[in-house]
């Protein structure tokens, strides 16, 4: 809890808000009401425990915030959903924007539940945690070929990867394919030993982690071992036809414009693919274009092509991740 307390006056007073459940009222607080202190901290109120009652001490503004805050996550608990800190921080970036129209029967938006934009996989519930996120997810279901560009921490490959295990798993696709340029980060790791598989793993080791947030272990090594999902370097793409796949190519900022061409080229009939990619981390050697910026450039104007753009607001990693992006933001001459 804060350890200032606020004493309601002019400026600030209090609102009480019930809960009936006693239990999901501890659930809501979180252990050593670490739950309560984030919000405190975030919208600058005190929220005190009156039995089955918290009172909220703040500014009328930050107080009715806070409280719809309270109330939308305790509705969460309410339909039996679990409760952390990325739930915390979605409910205090994007509050709760209310109802919008039904989707009609049978139609994919049946994912969106309500205004709230979910993405179930076998393993979780993936919601978005900023409009800029929720906007992405939207045209990665709705566009064939859809760009999420930003830094890194804003969740573009691992919703990707959430979308497209979605879309696996509901039968909308065959495959999934997931790719990214093996290009040392600023760093000479010279000769890797093993066979091939040994040599190029640690370069698609974060395709594999998000993969297995959403797959459980034994399943997903099934998938892997029976091709129904492929990990592997973008220059295991030439001469494909990627049909009724999910394909995403992640880092694409160090794909070459003849990389980024051949790539695009190979979707196929039935597929989705998706490119992602961080302007200010290209790995390329000096002089060698970024097939991301061309293809910005390129195809911007084409019709049912989805260009999506994070920036440090949207980082949801620790929030010195954030501050960090925004030091360097601002040092760009």
């Amino acid at each position: 809890m804060a350890t200032s307390a606020l004493t309601p006056t002019a400026e600030t007073s209090e609102a009480l808000v019930e809960f009936p459940d006693n239990f999901l009222l501890i659930d809501l607080c979180g252990e050593y009401d670490s739950n309560l202190t984030a919000i405190e901290s975030a919208l600058g109120v005190q929220i005190l425990r009156k039995g089955n009652q918290l009172a909220v001490i703040g500014e009328e503004g930050a107080r009715t915030d806070a409280v719809d805050v309270l109330k939308s996550l305790y509705q969460r608990l309410e339909a039996g959903k679990s409760l952390d800190h990325g739930d915390i921080d979605r409910e205090l970036r994007m509050g709760n924007p209310g109802p919008e129209n039904p989707p009609e029967a049978g139609d994919q938006k049946e994912l969106f539940s309500g205004a709230r934009v979910e993405i179930k996989t076998r393993k979780k519930l993936v919601e978005p945690r900023t409009d800029a996120q929720k906007r992405y997810v939207q045209s990665l279901f709705e566009n064939e070929l859809a760009f999420g560009i930003g830094p890194a921490g804003t969740g573009k490959t691992y919703l990707a990867v959430a979308v497209g295990v979605n879309m696996f798993i509901g039968g909308h696709v065959d495959r999934i394919i997931l790719s990214r340029p093996a290009v040392e980060a600023g760093e000479k790791l010279g000769y890797l030993p093993g066979d091939m598989k040994d040599k190029v793993d640690p370069y698609m080791q974060p395709l594999y982690d998000a993969l297995n947030d959403f797959l459980p272990a034994k399943q997903a090594a099934k998938l892997i071992e029976e091709k129904r999902i492929e990990i592997a370097p973008l220059a295991f793409m030439r001469g494909r036809t990627l049909s009724n796949a999910f394909v995403v190519l992640d880092e694409a900022q160090n794909a070459t414009t003849m990389q980024m061409k051949m790539f695009l080229t190979r979707l196929g009939e039935g597929s989705r693919m998706v490119i992602t990619g961080d302007r200010t981390q290209i790995d390329l050697p000096r002089g060698v274009a970024s097939g991301l910026w061309d293809a910005e450039r390129l195809l911007k104007s084409i019709p049912k092509i989805s260009f999506n753009y994070f920036t440090s607001k949207d980082v949801v990693r620790h929030p010195l991740v954030a501050a960090i992006i925004e030091a360097y933001e601002a040092d760009q001459p």
